[in-house]
């Protein structure tokens, strides 16, 4: 039997008839997990286009479909009726309609569906923002996650086999601004303020009580924006240091099982993988971006950890998590079962 446990709430809804329940109040599914558990993902998608990959995506047969920000794009001349049109838009096509029926969906915001390009905590709509995003992932009125300030929360999915945590962050809420550089190589200066913040103390404190709490066999940590790859001058947590110093330390000193990135934002997608002291398996970033368009014109930017090439035509990502083997394996995909690159690390 299939459980997936949304943490923070207490209801959880076990029935054995082939319907679906909205993942915000508890999903059970009839079918077995087997001993893989099967993780889809993406970002950057512009709802007024073709979205090309809902049909191959459900014939990877995921368990969880992740969104991985800027699932809609709404910031260009924004307005919440704007961004209401455009959830209504994503929400009608029929290809993520058929995958909403049949797949657990959860995710997190990036710019384009917070409502500022770039945006961080001076946005000042994010509130009401935050509300048309939470009605998009289809959570309760009455959920706590409307009374929070931020969209980060955490899900666990437990089966026979074993458990696998996703751990939501959001890296708008709260972020601190960005200060154009003028060096014409990078968008964007390095802050070396220790203040300075990308998720904000609250959802700190929650993050570090989270992880360290989790018996998961798999933590999943979703972030909009790339965690390892830093030295393109985008946005990029490499442009905080000392708040990828902590989430590196905080993953080390939780002894948690199996924590990997995932990532978006970027329109390529590309692995990246680095080494943690004290940790016997390397942490690895997968970036899934994006679903409808992508940097077609990429010729070269610096990544130290990153593995193998950059995939810079539109694509999502697989996760293809083997609790017998304790592995993960990695894919970039297109269309018709099509695999642009794929990788496979031992946990």
């Amino acid at each position: 039997m299939r459980i997936f446990f949304p943490i923070g709430f207490v209801l959880v809804f076990f029935y054995g008839c082939k319907s679906y329940q909205n993942p915000s109040v508890g999903v059970v599914k009839t079918e077995d997990f087997g001993n893989v558990f099967i993780a889809a993902l993406g970002s950057c998608n512009k709802q007024y286009e073709e979205n090309p990959f809902w049909d191959d995506i459900l014939a990877q047969k995921p368990d969880v479909w992740i969104w991985g920000g800027d699932n809609i794009y709404a910031s260009e001349g924004f307005s919440l009726k704007k961004m209401k049109k455009g959830y209504r838009q994503q929400n009608r096509n029929p290809g993520y309609r058929e995958l909403k029926a049949k797949v657990p969906v959860i995710g997190t915001w990036d710019d384009h569906d917070y409502g500022l390009n770039d945006g961080g905590t001076a946005f000042r709509q994010k509130k009401e923002t935050q509300q048309l995003f939470l009605n998009f992932m289809d959570v309760p009125k009455k959920s706590a996650r409307r009374d929070q300030e931020g969209i980060y929360t955490s899900h666990l999915f437990e089966t026979n086999q074993g458990k696998v945590k996703v751990f939501v962050l959001d890296t708008r809420y709260f972020r601190s601004p960005l200060e154009r550089d003028e060096n014409p190589n990078r968008c964007y200066k390095i802050n070396r303020d220790p203040n300075a913040t990308v998720l904000g103390s609250a959802q700190w404190n929650w993050l570090q009580k989270e992880l360290k709490t989790s018996d998961a066999d798999f933590n999943l940590i979703v972030t909009s924006i790339q965690f390892l790859s830093g030295e393109h001058g985008f946005e990029t947590w490499g442009n905080f240091p000392y708040e990828v110093k902590k989430l590196k330390k905080l993953i080390i000193n939780s002894r948690a099982k199996g924590v990997m990135v995932l990532s978006g934002d970027r329109h390529i997608s590309e692995f990246s993988r680095t080494d943690l002291e004290g940790m016997d398996y390397p942490l690895i970033d997968f970036t899934s971006s994006g679903l409808t368009h992508s940097y077609s014109d990429f010729e070269s930017e610096p990544n130290r950890f990153r593995v193998n090439d950059v995939t810079t035509v539109p694509s999502f990502g697989i996760v293809v998590l083997d609790f017998d083997h304790n592995e993960a394996h990695f894919k970039i995909m297109g269309e018709n079962g099509r695999v642009y690159q794929e990788l496979k690390q031992q946990y």
